[in-house]
Formats: C-alpha cells, structure tokens, sequence
C-alpha cells in the first residue's frame, strides 16, 4: 500500500524524526516552559498550532498536564511526587510513567489545586479536553495516506515518543543520573550538556534550579534547542521569554558588604555555593589529601561529593561517614561548617534586610578570621556581587 509521499527508506526516518521532534518542542515550549511555568508568552497562532499539534501526536490535555507538572515541582521528591524514581524506583517511572501519569490524572484534587491559568476556550472545552483521543486517530489516517502502510510504523513511533522519552527518561534519569551545576533541594540532573533531542529537557538540574526560567542551558558549553527555538520566535515577535536565569554581576573595586551584597547573593544563591565547592571545598581538599598518606588520601577521595551535596539529600550513612571524616581533618571542617552557614542565610524568610545584612556581614568576618586562604579569597570576590541590571 502506498502513500501519497513515495519516499527513500531513509526519508521516513527523517520524517518521522521531524514530527517527533515538532512534538518534543510542542511540550517543552508550550505544556512545560509557557503553561506550567509561566516562563513565556507565546503569540495566539503558535499556542495554538501547538495545542493543535500535541491533540494529534499525544492526546495530552494541557491542564491536565500543567497540573501533575506543577504538583512534581511542589512535592518533589517526596511520596505525594506523581513520578519520583527517588520514591518509586528508576525503571518504575522509566517503564511505567505513562501509568503514573494516568493514575495522577484521576486525582481531581491535583487538577484543580495545579490547573489553574490554563486555556478554557471553545477548542479546549468541545475538542481537545473531551476528544483527546480522536487526535491520535486523525493523526493515524494522515499517516496512512501520507505514506502508506508504513506509516502504520511512523504512527507507532510518535505515540510512543513522548511516554518513553518525556515520561521516562526525563522524569526518571533526570533525577537519578547524570551531573549537577547546582545544589538545589531536589535529586535532579543534567543528563546531556548538549540538550537537543529532546528539546533540552536534558538539562533538568538546571531546570529544577530555575524553574521559572525560558531558558535552561546555565553554562557556556550547555546547548538548549527549545531556547534556540524560542529564540526564533522571539525574533518573528512570536514569543517573550518572561525570565532566565540570573546571572552573577562584579563591581570591581567594591569591598563592603551592603544591601546590594545581600541582594545579588540572595538572587544568585545556587552560584555562590556552586563557587564555594569549586574554589574553597575543592581547593581545602585538595590540600588535606596531599598532606594525608595513601589511607586518609584513598578516604578523601570519596568523600568529595558529599561535601558539596545538599545536606538534605545525603542518606544516614553518608552523614555519618561525611561526620567520621570532618574529625580528622580540622580545615575541611571548618570550610564545610561554613558552606552550612552560609546556605543558612537565605533560609531566614522571615529577616528583614537589615538582619540578613548583618548576619552577611558576620560570615564573612568570621571566614575571614578562620585564616584559611581559599576562604578569605572567596569572600573578598563576595564583597563586590551587586545586584544584576535589569
């Protein structure tokens, strides 16, 4: 049976490829990055070909979507997460995320508390919410007469496309391997820096991070397709990113701690203490390891990782080892002792600015006293943070 299109072999597999990844920017961009975040605006026309594009390839309904989406970032990691492999297990949510999902949208509460914002008008209320399915169907036949019987085959792979990689893999892996830029509160991972197949959705601890952000490649060597495209159509007046993540502004010269100081380190907390690891953890441990024999060397070397971890993701045996360790090695004490200080400042929601000023202030004299070189470099280059201009 053939088709209307008579392509190569290898034309089907370009093509298909094409609307899997039409698919894959249709949930970043518009479910994940303009729904559930808010971290854009999108022209009416592109909103809608993507809502008119996920009907066909997905059936997803965007509230309901929105909502478990919302619901993972407010109980991430936890028993009420619709889809953490920290809770349920990796190859749970990697084989079975189609499942959680479909139970979690039984869940009317979470539509209602979560799905809020999302669009309510005659499409959304006669067509896609209550028809959902009829869009996989149309999509099927446009197959089948784009390419004939081996569109049969194009069909299988897009509806299976977002259930394994969206589903699975970024809700799975993303939580459980790869590498962090940053210590947030949560297990997530960058799975790639190269995040192009599916949609940049790889850079899931930056994500977690910042996640009102439009744009999640954090460092100059990440690489977000959904950005770039976002940034198309940013250029067409198609799109408005609302927010990216902040960037980490010096006023050279500036050696005092003030309300500016507090400021800037309160928007770019994640960078101060992902500098903190890199220039005064690392370089401390560096140092005790040269000055330890083979044993305490073998022992230092293992430990890295849970000296820069958040201390609410590190299990009972890893405390204890992470507390065995500190004891033997006073200026690896002391720096990590001041990594929890820090981090502590900006968990007082409730001090005024003048009270965060003054306890920003006694860290940094207090790290300055300690003598430890690292240290007192680090927090000289602290002094002259100043607020990024908008």
């Amino acid at each position: 049976m053939h088709g209307l299109l008579d392509l190569p072999w290898w034309g089907y597999i370009v093509t298909t490829l094409i609307f899997t990844q039409i698919t894959i920017l249709s949930v970043t961009i518009f479910l994940h990055r303009c729904m559930a975040h808010r971290a854009l605006e999108l022209h009416p026309v592109v909103s809608h070909f993507f809502r008119f594009w996920l009907w066909l390839t997905t059936g997803q309904v965007t509230k309901d979507w929105t909502a478990i989406h919302r619901k993972h970032h407010a109980k991430v990691e936890t028993a009420e997460d619709p889809h953490s492999p920290q809770v349920r297990g990796l190859f749970t949510v990697l084989f079975q995320g189609v499942e959680l999902y479909r139970k979690e949208r039984r869940n009317k509460e979470t539509l209602e508390r979560y799905g809020e914002g999302t669009p309510d008008d005659w499409m959304e209320r006669h067509v896609y919410s209550v028809h959902s399915a009829w869009g996989v169907y149309l999509m099927l036949i446009i197959n089948l007469l784009l390419f004939g019987s081996i569109g049969l085959t194009t069909w299988a792979v897009q509806m299976a496309w977002i259930p394994f990689w969206a589903a699975g893999v970024v809700n799975g892996v993303g939580h459980y391997v790869g590498y962090r830029n940053f210590e947030c509160p949560d297990a997530s991972r960058n799975i790639s820096p190269l995040a192009f197949f599916i949609g940049g959705e790889e850079l899931h601890n930056n994500h977690h991070t910042y996640g009102t952000s439009a744009k999640f490649s954090v460092k100059w060597w990440e690489f977000d397709i959904g950005w770039m495209v976002i940034r198309v159509l940013q250029f067409f007046g198609l799109a408005r990113p609302k927010r990216v993540p902040p960037t980490v502004q010096l006023a050279y010269g500036k050696k005092s701690v003030d309300i500016d100081t507090v400021k800037a380190v309160l928007t770019n907390r994640f960078q101060v203490l992902a500098r903190y690891s890199r220039e005064v953890i690392s370089p401390v441990l560096s140092e005790e390891r040269d000055r330890a024999g083979s044993k305490g060397r073998s022992v230092l070397r293992r430990i890295k990782a849970l000296l820069v971890r958040e201390p609410s993701l590190v299990d009972p045996a890893g405390k204890q080892q992470l507390t065995n360790v500190l004891e033997n090695y006073t200026s690896l004490s002391v720096v990590y002792q001041f990594r929890l200080k820090l981090q502590n400042l900006w968990v007082k929601s409730t001090a005024s600015q003048a009270e965060l000023l003054e306890a920003l202030q006694e860290w940094c004299r207090q790290a300055e006293a300690t003598g430890i070189k690292a240290l007192r470099e680090f927090v000289a280059q602290l002094k002259s943070y100043v607020p990024q201009k908008v």
